[in-house]
């Protein structure tokens, strides 16, 4: 017996030029006439009555307001006074302001009972406050960047720090300096597993000369371009170079893969598979990039030989790719698949897993095995997960792993952006920099439109892939500040004055990079998409989507 459909209210933002087919027909002659263009519909529908009530918002200010307020998609209370004095959309939902309440509350209690252990120290005048701060203001300006611009929120947050740097409103002493370097490690820790658990091996097996091609050729070009242009117009020595390179050549899939996703949705490119390819290549890709940056890295700092450290970087790799392999296969089996608690303890293997890799590494300078055996573990242990029933990506663990970017994203790109002083960058170093990034993203572009040749694809769609796989964010943010923080441990004042220098000219680079890339690479990815990708013919998506698309990059969290 079919059960009586709750009140709930819909919301349809169809445009007036859209077919009334899922209203019915009836009053449709009166509502195409009484409807604006653009204007937003929002039905009331209950179980007596299918069209109750509409609300037409087509206002200016009203169209402006529903960018931050969405309407509830399921039935909710709210005081009989609330719409009087808080009328949507002008304000949230009553729903969505108790939330919101919730989140302060949270917010002033755990201060108050962390103020009342720690002191002076979280006080109104200490650090961890205005680190905490910080991280706050970076997520709102973030959102209200995203809404607004509907450009990638990482920029508002990098944005946050920087500002907050530069106008004194947070400081880090030596002491918090270290907890920002921890932060940041646990934000590459969950950008690497996350990348770990989205490749699909059934999509290895089928575009694995596509995805290789994709994920090692144009990041090679790119790092060996980059690291020749900032040598000679920067000044930098060769494995300064190198570095830098190693790290800039990474593209972002908190950029990249948010955009395909919605032209997947309507679409576009998904019989081709060119959404799931690109994301399979994205974390090859970050991988590679993360592994090379940590074994230069270690290289320059270490103490041992120079023969050593060489024959090192490949047996880090090796050791890295089989131990991150043989935990991947453990945590599959290891708890059973039905037990209560299979969700969190896979989790929290995962995680903990990943920590122990990644510090550990760190600790007996073999930095390069710490990423590959995140990114191992995490691909082996989709693999077997899939096997038991989890799809890839979309499993419970992986929706824990994007609950937790959403904190930690903030953290990365406000920390990153906060060690940025502007009044100690030297004008050349940006204007050189920006030279090199541009001219090396044309050159990528190029690189990746040869090698895509014999990947299946048409000449349009080549293009396209080109002109957006070069955004840059998550990896840079991660890794920007790495050689600062080594400089500042080193002993040798001589040499740490020359190395300060090279460390401070990668982080801007690194900012740089992501300032102009990111928005770059969202704006391609929605303009080009609808023109150079072929649409399914069986998607039964209204063509309004599309016209109505904009550069949207959600938060990463919502990968």
């Amino acid at each position: 017996m079919k059960q009586p459909r709750p009140s709930l209210i819909q919301f349809i933002g169809k445009r007036c030029t859209e077919s009334d087919e899922d209203y019915g027909n009836l009053n449709k002659e009166k509502m195409e006439d009484s409807r604006e263009p653009g204007a937003r519909v929002y039905t009331f529908i209950d179980d007596n009555d299918e069209r109750r009530d509409e609300i037409y918002y087509d206002k200016w200010w009203q169209k402006f307001c529903l960018r931050f307020h969405q309407p509830d998609s399921t039935p909710s209370w709210k005081p009989k006074w609330w719409t009087r004095f808080f009328p949507f959309p002008l304000f949230s939902t009553y729903r969505q302001s108790a939330l919101k309440i919730c989140f302060i509350l949270f917010f002033l209690l755990t201060w108050g009972i962390l103020y009342a252990e720690l002191g002076e120290a979280i006080g109104l005048h200490g650090e961890l406050l205005g680190m905490s701060l910080l991280v706050i203001a970076a997520y709102l300006i973030g959102w209200i960047w995203l809404k607004v611009t509907t450009l990638p929120a990482l920029i508002g947050m990098l944005l946050t720090g920087i500002l907050f740097q530069n106008f004194g409103l947070v400081t880090m002493t030596d002491e918090y300096r270290k907890l920002n370097q921890d932060l940041r490690k646990l934000a590459l820790v969950i950008i690497l597993t996350r990348a770990g658990l989205g490749l699909d091996a059934k999509v290895l097996k089928k575009h694995y000369a596509a995805v290789l091609q994709l994920g090692l050729l144009p990041w090679l070009v790119e790092c060996i371009a980059i690291a020749v242009t900032t040598h000679y117009l920067l000044h930098l020595p060769w494995i300064w170079a190198f570095l830098l390179g190693s790290m800039i050549a990474s593209v972002s899939p908190a950029v990249v893969v948010p955009c395909l996703f919605r032209l997947r949705d309507i679409g576009y490119g998904e019989s081709k598979g060119i959404p799931t390819m690109v994301v399979a290549a994205a974390a090859i890709d970050d991988s590679v990039s993360v592994a090379v940056f940590a074994i230069i890295l270690n290289a320059m700092f270490s103490s041992g030989s120079v023969t050593w450290n060489i024959i090192k970087g490949p047996l880090s790799i090796i050791a890295g790719v089989a131990l991150g392999s043989l935990w991947g296969a453990l945590i599959s089996f290891i708890p059973e698949s039905g037990d209560t608690h299979v969700v969190p303890l896979r989790f929290l293997l995962l995680f903990l897993g990943g920590l122990f890799s990644l510090f550990i590494s760190s600790m007996i300078e073999w930095s390069g095995a710490g990423p590959l055996a995140i990114v191992s573990s995490g691909f082996v242990a989709a693999y077997y997960w899939k096997k038991q029933g989890w799809i890839v990506n979309k499993n419970p663990v992986s929706d824990l792993f994007r609950i937790l970017w959403i904190f930690f994203e903030p953290i990365l790109f406000a920390f990153t952006g906060a060690q940025v002083t502007i009044s100690t960058l030297d004008p050349v170093v940006i204007k050189m920099g920006a030279v090199c990034l541009v001219s090396c993203l044309l050159i990528r572009a190029v690189a990746t439109f040869l090698v895509s040749f014999g990947c299946g694809l048409n000449y349009k769609e080549k293009l396209f892939i080109s002109l957006t796989w070069m955004a840059k964010a998550t990896v840079q943010a991660a890794l920007g500040p790495a050689a600062l923080d080594l400089v500042h441990r080193s002993q040798t004042t001589g040499e740490s004055n020359k190395r300060e220098v090279y460390a401070e000219t990668l982080l801007a680079v690194s900012v740089l990079s992501v300032m102009l890339s990111a928005p770059l690479g969202a704006l391609l990815i929605a303009v080009t998409g609808p023109k150079l990708l072929t649409r399914d013919n069986g998607d039964n998506k209204v063509q309004s989507e599309v016209e109505s698309m904009k550069p949207v990059a959600h938060n990463s969290s919502q990968l």
